[in-house]
């Protein structure tokens, strides 16, 4: 479906956020319509979390009040993405169907209070949602208001009840085929585990020790799936009523137990949410990943950011505010990654509810409020900027990413808790982001000819077709890093026999792992080119590649520890621990230069974010984030769109957009 009917609906790219007039009286209602003109609103995400009003009682729909807010948000010119409410089920809904509420995987089931409260495989859970968007297509489909559909919201429940175990067995059979298929994935010869039975099998519950690694493996991706399913049924009600773009809200990185390749073949364009981990210009780079990410997954197609918090950082249970000016840096950060908008959860911040303390565009000050009048000079920004709706944006760098190795990394009984699939992967975009590097993200069966270089970070699992691709890869001329750890498992989660990686891939890399040894907590080693080692370490062989640095002292003095292999046009490097950060930067520079990657916008100093989108018609535009205390002379003098004037020097912690010819 071509989302370019969106960016033409709005008229530009979007702005705005979740609405929940339900919350407020009519006189509230009346000072929304004039702030969101005052803000530049032109989109607002509607239904959410409103089942309770939209089905009073199992069956029995009253669609009146939304009749009126979707009517009164189109009469003032602001467009409607509409959800389906099925991420809150009413109180009815708990007690007609107990057995659709979770169950942990002690047993313990839990009880309506919060969102969330759904077993995704419970059939009724299933009846009633599919019925509730096809009653929503069916009234609202071809709606004047109407310009995006909204299924559910962060798909996030997991369960382990009767309901699931009856379903996993169906996934299963249809995966393996047979019993002794399934036996030999899961290794059950190990601690009498065999199954001679389908109905023996359960989801991975609470157990007295470790659970089954396959078992596991196995459960991540059948919810995966599950949750993908719930989608298209959802999709497919609404696709039956209207021709509206449909898409679901992700949560990025690691909320969310789903395969995000999958699901961005499934939407019509990739919609997330995204909420920084830390502040300043952690945030900056933790909000460059978020969108790096979302981009990816839509296979570099335009996408939309649709949460984002207007005062709102997380970090460590903390609700942290943002400084002053991060609400357009944030906006354009994300938009500078090819999203065709920026919106934000929630318009007016709830004066009551589990969610009061979320930040808002309008917060609990109101208008005359610093975090307000951000939101509406951000909103002016984003409607200087249609021109670039439905441009796009390149990148000669990637980083390997596959939700088969980060759930890999979840299982039970490996050697180091150490071992952190997400922060991995923050690591090695941060060191691209700070290298002034835009980066996507790909996975190891990709085609990635259009890659100068690829960062593996955490491929602890590898299957055999993403060795041989990376084999490949290397061979035809490519830059390949990989990290400790990489490839020491299959697709089945078996241990490589004779060594890791896979064998084609060490083909490449020119080396061979004979043991892994975790460092102690506080452990550090030291390496021969004076940096500093933690957390892993390994005893590896060269069978053709260099040394560049090696171990200093133990039983791996003298050992690689970093080495290089020329094979057949390319290089494949492996580094068997974790770099202090200092020498993790100075290795991504020696591999840029090598791979001769280098900013599109050169001359920039470190804290200076630029990234280009492109047109199809050769226009494109160069998006400008100063994330220093002080004014940065531009390389490139040029028109600026936030200005609408000639631009010469960045401001301190100023933005820019600049039509390039």
């Amino acid at each position: 479906m071509d989302v370019r009917r969106l960016t033409d609906r709005l008229g530009g790219l979007a702005f705005g956020g979740d609405y929940n007039p339900e919350q407020w009286d009519a006189q509230v209602w009346k000072e929304d319509d004039e702030l969101m003109r005052r803000a530049r609103v032109n989109l607002a995400t509607v239904g959410v979390f409103s089942w309770a009003l939209m089905e009073p009682e199992e069956g029995r729909y009253d669609f009146g009040w939304l009749d009126d807010h979707l009517d009164r948000l189109h009469a003032d010119g602001v467009a409607v993405d509409l959800a389906t409410p099925t991420a809150s089920p009413p109180p009815w809904f708990t007690l007609a169907h107990p057995d659709a509420m979770p169950v942990g995987p002690d047993g313990s089931r839990l009880t309506h209070g919060s969102r969330d409260t759904y077993c995704l495989t419970a059939p009724a859970y299933r009846r009633a949602a599919r019925r509730i968007a096809a009653a929503l297509a069916e009234r609202y489909g071809d709606h004047p208001a109407l310009a995006l559909w909204h299924v559910h919201n962060e798909y996030v429940t997991l369960c382990w009840c009767d309901h699931t175990a009856a379903a996993f067995r169906v996934w299963l059979r249809a995966r393996h085929g047979s019993l002794d298929a399934l036996n030999e994935a899961w290794g059950t010869a190990f601690w009498s585990q065999r199954y001679t039975s389908w109905e023996q099998i359960l989801p991975p519950r609470a157990s007295q020790w470790h659970r089954n690694p396959g078992q596991c493996l196995d459960f991540s991706r059948f919810w995966s799936d599950e949750a993908l399913t719930a989608y298209r049924e959802q999709r497919d009600a609404i696709r039956a009523h209207s021709d509206r773009p449909v898409t679901t809200n992700l949560m990025l990185p690691s909320y969310q137990n789903l395969d995000l390749w999958a699901f961005g073949r499934e939407v019509d364009l990739v919609a997330v949410d995204h909420y920084p981990s830390a502040p300043g210009i952690g945030a900056a780079a933790d909000t460059a990943f978020g969108a790096d990410r979302a981009r990816s997954f839509g296979g570099g197609a335009p996408w939309l950011l649709m949460e984002q918090g207007a005062n709102t950082v997380y970090e460590a249970g903390r609700i942290l505010g943002k400084e002053p000016g991060d609400i357009l840096r944030h906006s354009l950060g994300h938009i500078a990654r090819g999203s065709e908008g920026a919106l934000f959860f929630q318009w007016r911040q709830s004066r009551a509810g589990a969610e009061q303390w979320h930040s808002a565009m309008v917060p609990h000050a109101g208008p005359d409020s610093r975090v307000f009048r951000e939101v509406t000079a951000t909103g002016e920004a984003v409607a200087r900027l249609g021109e670039l709706a439905g441009s796009t944006v390149r990148a000669e760098v990637a980083v390997l990413h596959d939700s088969d190795a980060w759930w890999a990394m979840q299982v039970d009984g490996l050697p180091s808790p150490e071992l952190d699939y997400h922060a991995a992967l923050r690591r090695a975009h941060r060191a691209l982001w700070d290298a002034g590097l835009t980066v996507d993200f790909a996975h190891p069966e990709h085609d990635l000819d259009r890659y100068r270089l690829v960062v593996a970070p955490a491929l602890f699992l590898l299957s055999d077709a993403g060795a041989e691709n990376l084999r490949r890869y290397v061979a035809d001329g490519g830059t390949l890093l990989v990290q400790h750890a990489g490839g020491a498992v299959d697709e089945r989660l078996h241990a490589r026999l004779g060594g890791f990686p896979a064998a084609p891939l060490r083909e490449a890399l020119g080396i061979r792992v004979e043991e892994h040894r975790p460092l102690g907590r506080d452990e550090e080693v030291m390496l021969s080119d004076g940096s500093t080692a933690t957390a892993w370490s390994e005893c590896l062989r060269t069978e053709g590649a260099e040394t560049l640095a090696a171990y200093t002292h133990g039983m791996l003095a003298g050992r690689p520890a970093l080495t290089r292999h020329g094979f057949g046009t390319g290089h494949g490097w492996y580094l068997s621990t974790r770099l202090d950060d200092p020498g993790y930067a100075a290795l991504v520079g020696r591999l840029l230069a090598e791979a001769g990657a280098a900013p599109e916008l050169p001359g920039l100093p470190p804290g200076v974010e630029a990234v280009t989108r492109h047109a199809p018609d050769g226009r494109s535009w160069h998006v400008l984030i100063n994330h220093l205390a002080d004014a940065v002379p531009l390389p490139q003098p040029g028109h600026d769109l936030l200005t609408g004037g000639p631009l010469g020097e960045l401001p301190p912690g100023g933005c820019a957009v600049l039509r390039t010819h």
